[in-house]
């Protein structure tokens, strides 16, 4: 069992969050939003979420039971209920379960519940059928109370069931450096080491890397992971239909940079197939496969694959195994020379209010910058001065998309100043930013 004081900790700061602006802390766009523009921020996360409810056909899902986990002030379940009979969420917050009632209060299949802070001990075992949560667990100081939390996931999830979470991939740090605001970090082998232990079937591990890593699981029967290990087949029984480019409809893919990333459209996937069997080779190397979908109107199913920093270029063959067993006949992939590396700006905002570009009111400012591939060599100037408290992590794995951090200098008053972005000797960008 997690610490208690952990969870106490987390309460009373989420409490205190909440109390502040709840709004702000939860979807993180900029200070005292209205209701309608706090909801709308929603609309990217529940994309994602409704693009796993595809993988079971609307009909099946008429009677399914959702669970969201940190539900806060309700903001994703009030659209995700449409989906479901009845919905469920949970928070350690009590401040943030109050809110919640309020804004579900027209919304009759939804209930929210305060939680212990690691366990989902108001559900009994197998009774959810679809669990979800985003911006949760990167909060939480705890690895140990996280593990409890997945764990609870597993033990209440229906066979067949799914799970859609969030988790922080950033490189690992020290247990004694988590807080309840950037909290405890995990690596895609840990995740799929325990899933495999559990009997999840893994279809998606996105973002790997960065604080955004997504991971779909399945739960299987309790002597699955043991059955799949062992698993034969007589003849190939997929066929790879077409190669493209992840990006693009295209049949080709560079051999390293942006664009290294391949989807490979296969008919007649073995249904348990998942990220722990699955494999791809491309020549003499073998892809990192991030995601499975559901099969499309005409039964393909699209593998996401990444590609390795490839050598070679030209007509390389491709293979589909099932661990070491080929599932599918080959097929070949053009590989081409990779293009050069662009280095450049994607936006400027202030760090608090994120809905004001080049605008400044707080002191400190976020930038995002793609297709950096030393950003220990950023530097940034405004006015001339050296910014302070430069920090920089990973938000997206292909392109290389960073954000970086800082504060203004100290003397420096209101007004128009240029901000000048470099990586080493390399000029990256000079934008006009207003300091209010």
């Amino acid at each position: 069992m997690s610490d208690p004081n952990v969870s106490a900790r987390m309460r009373d700061d989420w409490n205190a969050r909440a109390r502040e602006d709840a709004g702000y802390y939860v979807a993180f766009g900029r200070r005292d939003q209205d209701d309608a523009e706090f909801f709308a921020t929603a609309t990217q996360v529940v994309n994602n979420l409704e693009k796993e409810l595809k993988r079971v056909p609307a009909k099946q899902r008429t009677q399914w039971k959702a669970l969201e986990i940190g539900c806060g002030p309700g903001r994703l379940i009030r659209p995700m209920s449409r989906h479901f009979a009845e919905i469920h969420g949970i928070d350690v917050s009590d401040e943030m379960i109050e809110r919640a009632k309020q804004n579900l209060r027209e919304t009759s299949n939804a209930h929210v519940h305060v939680g212990d802070g690691s366990r989902l001990t108001q559900f009994e075992d197998s009774s959810i059928d679809f669990i979800y949560s985003y911006a949760v667990f990167q909060h939480i100081p705890s690895r140990d109370v996280v593990l409890e939390y997945l764990n609870e996931v597993q033990r209440v999830l229906k066979p067949g069931g799914i799970a859609r979470l969030q988790l922080n991939g950033l490189p690992l740090i020290g247990d004694d450096q988590y807080t309840t605001w950037s909290g405890a970090r995990f690596s895609s082998a840990e995740i799929l080491e325990f899933t495999q232990s559990r009997n999840l079937q893994v279809l998606a591990l996105e973002g790997a890397g960065t604080q955004y890593m997504w991971t779909t699981w399945v739960k299987r029967p309790a002597d699955w992971a043991a059955r799949m290990a062992g698993q034969t087949f007589d003849q190939l029984p997929s066929r790879i239909r077409r190669i493209t480019n992840a990006t693009s409809s295209e049949p080709v893919a560079p051999s390293r940079g942006r664009f290294a990333s391949i989807s490979v459209w296969v008919e007649n996937l073995p249904e348990d197939a998942g990220l722990h069997h699955l494999r791809v080779t491309i020549g003499e190397y073998i892809g990192t496969i991030i995601y499975i979908g559901p099969p499309d109107n005409v039964g393909l199913q699209q593998l996401t694959v990444i590609l390795p920093d490839l050598e070679a270029t030209g007509l390389l063959p491709v293979e589909l195994r099932w661990l070491d067993t080929p599932i599918a006949p080959p097929t070949t992939l053009r590989v081409i020379p990779p293009g050069p590396s662009v280095p450049h700006l994607r936006s400027v905002t202030d760090g608090v209010n994120l809905v004001l570009p080049n605008c400044i009111e707080t002191r400190t400012v976020k930038m995002t910058l793609e297709e950096i591939s030393r950003p220990h060599e950023l530097d940034a100037t405004i006015d001339g001065k050296p910014v302070l408290n430069l920090e920089y992590f990973c938000i997206e794995p292909r392109p290389q998309v960073f954000e970086v951090n800082f504060t203004l200098p100290e003397d420096l008053g209101a007004g128009y100043y240029p901000l000048d972005v470099r990586m080493g000797r390399r000029k990256i960008a000079t934008v006009t930013v207003q300091v209010v």
